[in-house]
């Protein structure tokens, strides 16, 4: 079997497709036209985030059987045309769940004792502790929307400490234990301190946290998000910030990122945006809540593992 890598990944996933018996192509640093051309005859593909895998590339693929996505999300792939054609599709979100919840705690901690602003005062000369006063964890009610592999890793995280912890999963139940609770959203917006998403982006989460569902809550709350920009409504975010309706941020991802990370600040960006960038009540990171060391690792040996339990080559 052959198998065209279009980004790059661990090389132990070649390594052990190889030591099975499949042929690896390495196309990374070919152009998408370029790509187009070394398709026709390919088994499976390997992908991050570099081309969307729509009906017009997989119309160039006569002979695929799968596509490994190397991380968890699948919103670049056509997911209904890869049914169509009964194509198995695999993710990993099991290769970088504990980065992403370290992520998230080390996000939040951070945003609640303002080290990072902290940190950039004193370099600056600045001495300023009743500006940098923090806030405790402890006590706090935090609600995960979404309760998949990341967060189950973020609740995991969070036993530590002296926190109620309330998770809500449209497609999950029964998965109540001594530190979680199932709940509504109804309860969440009635009792949470701290929001934490950890859901997919398709057509029923585009925005999911808009104004409306800001305006639900009966406690002023705490943002974090680790899924995808579009999740929330950043006009909205901002609007909530500043009037207090939310305490503060902690965004890994924007709505605002394009498929190749690395041209993000060549867009227009709006005033929203800069909003975000000046306020101490934000803090940001460049979409790596699940990007370690060791989950670059992780995600190839979990395709690796996934790919040869099907196909043995």
């Amino acid at each position: 079997m052959t198998v065209v890598f279009l980004d790059r990944v661990h090389p132990i996933l070649e390594e052990r497709l190889s030591e099975n018996g499949y042929t690896c192509i390495d196309a990374t640093s070919l152009n998408y036209d370029d790509c187009l051309a070394v398709l026709p005859d390919t088994h499976g593909i390997v992908i991050r985030s570099r081309f969307k895998i729509d009906k017009d590339l997989l119309s160039h693929c006569h002979a695929l059987k799968f596509i490994a996505r190397s991380g968890a999300g699948m919103e670049n792939i056509d997911i209904d045309a890869c049914k169509q054609r009964d194509i198995t599709l695999y993710n990993a979100p099991e290769g970088n769940r504990n980065a992403v919840g370290e992520h998230a705690l080390g996000m939040l901690l951070s945003l609640f004792n303002n080290i990072s602003f902290a940190d950039t005062e004193v370099r600056n000369g600045k001495w300023d502790r009743e500006g940098n006063r923090g806030v405790e964890l402890d006590g706090k009610t935090v609600g995960l929307i979404g309760f998949g592999n990341n967060g189950q890793a973020f609740a995991k995280k969070l036993r530590g400490f002296d926190t109620q912890i309330l998770a809500y999963d449209k497609y999950k139940t029964g998965f109540s234990n001594s530190t979680v609770k199932e709940s509504s959203l109804k309860e969440i917006y009635q009792k949470a301190d701290v929001i934490s998403f950890h859901i997919p982006q398709n057509e029923e989460t585009i925005y999911f946290a808009n104004e409306p569902f800001f305006n639900r809550f009966k406690n002023n709350i705490y943002l974090i998000n680790l899924s995808r920009g579009k999740i929330v409504e950043t006009a909205a975010l901002v609007r909530g910030i500043k009037s207090g309706r939310i305490l503060g941020a902690c965004l890994d991802v924007l709505e605002y990122e394009k498929t190749s990370f690395e041209s993000f600040f060549e867009q227009n960006l709006s005033a929203d945006f800069n909003y975000l960038l000046e306020s101490k009540k934000v803090l940001l990171s460049p979409h790596v809540g699940g990007w370690t060391h060791e989950s670059y690792f992780k995600l190839s040996a979990v395709l690796a593992d996934k790919i040869l339990n099907q196909f043995k080559g």
